[in-house]
């Protein structure tokens, strides 16, 4: 049994979440500023989508996603080999006890919002959602 326990509607504490949207906001703000010195990181605008706090705060999982989509494992290689400045600048920016080791992940919404467009415009669920029976609101006399 896990020693932290998540609030009662199973979702994140708000303090977890509080923590994460405002690492995230530093970590916009770092990289929109251009603080790091990465000739990759410099080229590309990188779009912080979400910070995910473990419930001890000591790890923070971060997604990102480069503008346009490209390059996306030159952006990860290139956050990861900067994460300790970047941790450093998130030190002067966020004041906490203990400052979350960051973990840089792409992030898969887009994607998966992609494949549902797709499957939504496709030929055979177009033809289901136009052979559907309209609803009846009542609004008819009898």
């Amino acid at each position: 049994m896990s020693r932290f326990k998540e609030n009662q509607s199973g979702g994140r504490s708000v303090r977890l979440l509080r923590v994460g949207e405002s690492v995230r906001h530093a970590l916009s703000q770092i990289l929109m500023r251009g603080d790091v010195q990465d000739d990759d990181l410099i080229k590309t605008p990188v779009t912080v989508t979400e910070v995910k706090v473990s419930p001890d705060l000591r790890n923070a999982t971060v997604y990102f996603l480069p503008l346009g989509g490209e390059k996306k494992d030159v952006i990860k290689a290139a956050l990861k080999r900067n994460s300790a400045y970047i941790r450093g600048q998130l030190a002067k920016a966020v004041h906490m006890k203990y400052l979350p080791a960051l973990r840089f992940e792409l992030d898969p919404s887009f994607d998966e919002a992609g494949k549902v467009n797709d499957l939504l415009a496709s030929a055979h669920v177009r033809q289901d959602i136009s052979s559907a029976p309209k609803a009846n609101d009542g609004d008819e006399e009898e």
